[in-house]
């Protein structure tokens, strides 16, 4: 993973993403115009946040990559198991802001597809064979529910996608040392087929530290994504304030960092 300059943001960059096929990474939370607590490069347009400042950083993130703000499709993520696919032009996509949804398939060039969180595991998916891009909200219920063994067969069922040719990253989350569950987290898991015991650490009798972004590595090696195509981000969202919006940390009075993805126009396949 890269950190890289652009423009006014910096952006936590996949080394797979070094190509001109695509722009893919996650963000942080500077370079924007929102005032704290939501300072600065706030995204999250379901937060107390003045929606003007909202929009303002949302069109900086897109006019960074010479997109227009409507091209940014974003849905209302809801911890379920939805995904929507794109598979046809769209001029404007903010008609899919109220989707419920938490994970977006799409072959359409030019149109920015995110999903935001704040301590949640945003994860990017991207076929360089197929031309195709997906971006997966994974909470404790998508993970439980394995959100992301259904994108990647989504992939292959709707676009002809080999889960052997897809490149994977996960941003940054919350960390297992500061993220305890309880006992209806641990029995979702379980109806779920996780092997519960090797994402967690019990802490005291019905509690657990329970490692996301583990999860997310073994659903995608499940999902046949090879282990050397899977890049992550190393901090926690809980532990750097200086980078990362972090929900649990600032109480719910936070705002929001985003995984994204754009397929470039103008793209030769590499042999």
């Amino acid at each position: 993973m890269k950190n890289c300059r652009h423009g006014k943001i910096n952006v936590l960059q996949p080394l797979w993403a070094e190509n001109n096929m695509i722009q893919a990474g996650f963000t942080t939370r500077n370079g924007g115009s929102s005032r704290p607590p939501y300072n600065s490069l706030n995204l999250g347009q379901n937060t107390d946040d003045a929606n003007h400042n909202v929009e303002a950083n949302r069109a900086t993130l897109t006019r960074t990559f010479d997109l227009p703000p409507h091209l940014l499709l974003t849905v209302r993520q809801v911890h379920g198991t939805d995904i929507l696919i794109l598979d046809e032009p769209n001029p404007d996509v903010s008609h899919f802001h109220q989707v419920e949804s938490d994970a977006i398939i799409t072959n359409q060039k030019e149109i920015m597809i995110g999903v935001l969180v704040a301590d949640c595991y945003p994860v990017l998916l991207f076929d360089p064979c197929k031309e195709v891009a997906a971006v997966i909200h994974v909470g404790w219920r998508g993970a439980a529910a394995g959100l992301i063994g259904r994108t990647v067969s989504a992939m292959t069922a709707h676009f002809g996608s080999s889960a052997s040719d897809l490149q994977a990253a996960i941003g940054a989350g919350i960390g297992a040392h500061k993220y305890t569950v309880d006992r209806p987290v641990r029995d979702a898991f379980r109806e779920g087929g996780e092997n519960w015991d090797a994402i967690t650490k019990e802490t005291s009798l019905g509690e657990w530290q329970l490692d996301l972004k583990k999860s997310c590595q073994r659903q995608l090696e499940s999902a046949d994504v090879l282990e050397k195509n899977i890049e992550s981000v190393t901090e926690c969202t809980c532990c750097h304030r200086e980078l990362f919006f972090s929900y649990r940390r600032d109480n719910g009075q936070t705002g929001r960092q985003i995984g994204f993805m754009l397929l470039n126009s103008q793209s030769e396949k590499k042999s």
